[in-house]
């Protein structure tokens, strides 16, 4: 395995992590900051699971390969969302409605950050297999939207738990997975390498079902600032963009 997948899993691990530490500072952060921010990530997973993941899978395989690794994308985080267990599961000990929606919205969200990082690690690993610079310029892209998701994370746990300590671990596990899961996709990869074109899709596949489904419907749900979570989604295109066509 290259030592440029451990580097790059390490970078995503260590800029959601800062992230995560920044809603110590920005305990005030703005909703439409927020938002805006997580539109910009949008904007990024979306250019990435075309120019860094599904064109390339095409290009090393067949438009049939991408097409199936796309629809497998999409069912696997549908599949993964459907089987994790809800939140009720995890409040029935407890009567007192205040601490329920708490704790849902803990939970839910901590479930949404392991479904979010799954494709986004995959991305990173198997695209650094696939090319070394492309995998370098999702890497940074990506690690670059993690700085706002973590802080995305963190900030509405720190309220909600009126704690410190539990919104920066889970901010900082988000991370790790992230990193895990970019080990496993360059080590399955790299092992495997007559399936890159299939694992390439799936990755692409799984970043836009994240983007189109958790992303968008979030920063779009209040119907406010739409402008400016435009715009943020428009600087992400761009950023992706310029970043592929600079170190790829």
């Amino acid at each position: 395995m290259p030592i440029d997948v451990v580097l790059a899993g390490l970078f995503v691990f260590f800029t959601t992590s800062l992230g995560a530490f920044l809603a110590l500072i920005f305990k005030k952060f703005p909703e439409v900051g927020l938002d805006t921010s997580l539109a910009f990530s949008g904007g990024i997973m979306l250019v990435a699971s075309f120019t860094s993941l599904i064109l390339p899978s095409i290009d090393n395989g067949n438009v049939y390969i991408s097409m199936f690794g796309i629809v497998l994308g999409f069912f696997v985080i549908y599949l993964i969302g459907k089987l994790i267990p809800h939140e009720e599961k995890f409040l029935k000990y407890n009567s007192s409605n205040e601490y329920k929606g708490k704790v849902r919205n803990i939970i839910l969200l901590a479930l949404a950050i392991i479904i979010h990082n799954l494709p986004e690690g995959l991305a990173v690993g198997v695209s650094m297999v696939n090319d070394v610079n492309k995998g370098w310029a999702t890497a940074i892209a990506i690690g670059i939207q993690d700085i706002p998701e973590g802080l995305a994370v963190a900030l509405p746990l720190i309220f909600l738990s009126n704690r410190v300590l539990l919104p920066l671990s889970i901010g900082v596990l988000s991370g790790f997975s992230e990193f895990v899961f970019a080990v496993i996709g360059g080590v399955s990869f790299s092992i495997m390498h007559f399936l890159l074109p299939l694992g390439l899709a799936f990755a692409g596949g799984a970043m836009i079902y994240v983007t189109v489904k958790e992303v968008f419907p979030q920063v779009y749900s209040s119907g406010k600032n739409e402008g400016y979570i435009t715009i943020g989604f428009l600087i992400g295109v761009l950023v992706m963009l310029f970043l592929d066509t600079a170190l790829g």
